[in-house]
């Protein structure tokens, strides 16, 4: 009982305290709220990232997050005492003017120890430059947020064992790998509220594409669209006077390529899911694109009754053999419970490079699938162009509907795809594809072309469907 009371106690005087600050407890407290800062205070990843245009409350999203750790009432995680971390900003005057600002915004001065000045007077801290803030953490102990800009150098990164460290901009990246054993020993988390104004940085590689594959790197786009508190007339001003590029970056936050995103119908919110338990009836094909120095892929797809595609499974890797592919193969055909030739053999589709012989062996890449039980069908249409136009059609059709969804774990695929641009003479960049040529390969592949149908297929048509598919892979 005891124990009950004083959680009870604490929660009231959490709840206190976010009525002692106007800002802090108005912050997304009524309707209509900003969901994607709500999504980005509720993620649990260790390296999370915003990626907003101008003005679309990416940094008070950052600031909320910081005084929330530090103080002990974050409501979506488990908070504790004593915290350290750092606020980083590209420099002193941008700390100022932005980071610090927000920061001293959400904080009362009753929850402040200490507040140690840089430059200036700590009566009126807003208008100097902080070095750090002691505040005072709701279950008794102390919190620093110190501050921190990138035009000080690497060497000013170092020693410190912290649990948090909130990235205002984009930082060099010798300072983000800094920060990062800044927070391993405690098991603390970094996250970054940035406009990508500089292009493909490493921010695109590695946190944007992920393309280490880090489970704990999330990010998220945030446009003024997101924003319910913008003012419209003052947002269709702006549309107005912006470039093109400008409005991808200043407006969508997104990363802008020299030639452009081929596949820029692309959206992770639309066709990334969860992966579910897809109905055998359903199980379509395999689509490999084969590789040895360079990384071979190979995905699992399957079709609904209303010809929706679905991406289910991946195999992707480099610098290995025919055999230890084909083995790979059959253990995610057997996971997947995936049909099987009555003679034993998986089917897959495969680009017809695979019937070359090389000098390193007596046997093409096929006949090699073949003696290990894949039965690799090469007659595939490898026309580019035709091969684009048909996955922008399956990613927003006609009516602007999407047919094709990726399962989340397929992370390679999701990789290449957003990573695809266009370069010099109007031809995608050839850097990062594999995955992307054997889903054309497999699009291209569905009979009939691209169809609409006007009605919805019926119940006794679709029931056909199944009975026809399950007699051809008898």
């Amino acid at each position: 009982m005891r124990k009950i009371i004083q959680t009870i106690n604490k929660i009231d005087q959490i709840l206190i305290e976010r009525q002692e600050n106007n800002w802090l407890s108005k912050y997304n407290t009524k309707e209509p709220i900003h969901k994607k800062q709500i999504e980005f205070h509720k993620c649990n990843k260790r390296n999370r990232w915003v990626f907003g245009g101008n003005r679309s409350g990416k940094t008070e999203c950052g600031a909320v997050e910081a005084v929330w750790l530090s103080r002990g009432i974050h409501p979506f995680k488990n908070n504790k005492k004593n915290l350290s971390g750092w606020v980083v900003s590209l420099s002193r005057q941008v700390q100022r003017d932005v980071a610090q600002s927000k920061i001293m915004k959400y904080l009362n001065l009753s929850w402040l120890e200490e507040i140690v000045m840089l430059e200036g007077r700590k009566g009126s801290a807003e208008y100097g430059i902080i070095d750090y803030l002691l505040v005072k953490n709701i279950f008794g102990g102390l919190s620093k947020i110190a501050f921190k800009s990138c035009d000080q150098g690497r060497e000013k990164f170092q020693g410190t064992s912290l649990d948090f460290v909130w990235f205002d901009e984009e930082p060099p990246e010798d300072i983000y790998k800094e920060c990062r054993m800044r927070i391993l020993d405690s098991k603390g988390e970094i996250f970054g509220t940035m406009t990508p104004l500089k292009g493909l940085t490493w921010v695109y590689d590695e946190i944007y594409l992920n393309q280490n594959n880090n489970s704990e790197v999330w990010s998220v786009f945030m446009e003024w669209a997101d924003n319910p508190y913008l003012d419209k007339n003052e947002l269709e001003h702006l549309n107005n006077t912006l470039s093109g590029d400008e409005l991808e970056s200043r407006r969508f936050g997104h990363f802008i390529h020299s030639g452009g995103m081929v596949y820029n119908e692309f959206d992770l919110n639309t066709h990334i899911i969860e992966p579910f338990n897809v109905p055998p009836e359903w199980y379509d094909n395999i689509s490999i694109d084969p590789g040895l120095s360079n990384p071979l892929s190979a995905h699992w797809y399957a079709e609904d009754f209303d010809g929706n595609i679905y991406v289910i499974a991946e195999h992707y890797e480099a610098k290995q053999t025919v055999a230890y592919h084909s083995i790979k193969i059959k253990e995610i055909c057997l996971i997947l419970n995936w049909f099987v030739a009555s003679n034993g053999m998986i089917s897959a589709l495969i680009d017809s490079a695979s019937n070359q012989r090389t000098l390193a062996s007596e046997k093409s890449v096929s006949e090699l699938f073949y003696d290990n039980g894949i039965l690799v069908n090469t007659k595939v249409n490898k026309d580019l162009f035709s091969g684009i136009n048909r996955v922008k059609w399956y990613l927003k059709d006609a009516k602007g509907k999407p047919r094709l969804f990726i399962f989340k774990n397929c992370v390679n695929l999701i990789r290449e795809i957003k990573s695809y641009s266009w370069g010099n003479g109007e031809v995608p960049l050839k850097k990062d594809d594999h995955a992307l040529d054997e889903l054309r390969y497999y699009l291209m592949s569905k009979s009939g072309g691209i169809t609409v149908n006007s009605k919805p297929k019926s119940e006794i048509l679709k029931n056909k469907e199944k009975l026809a598919r399950r007699i051809n892979r008898i």
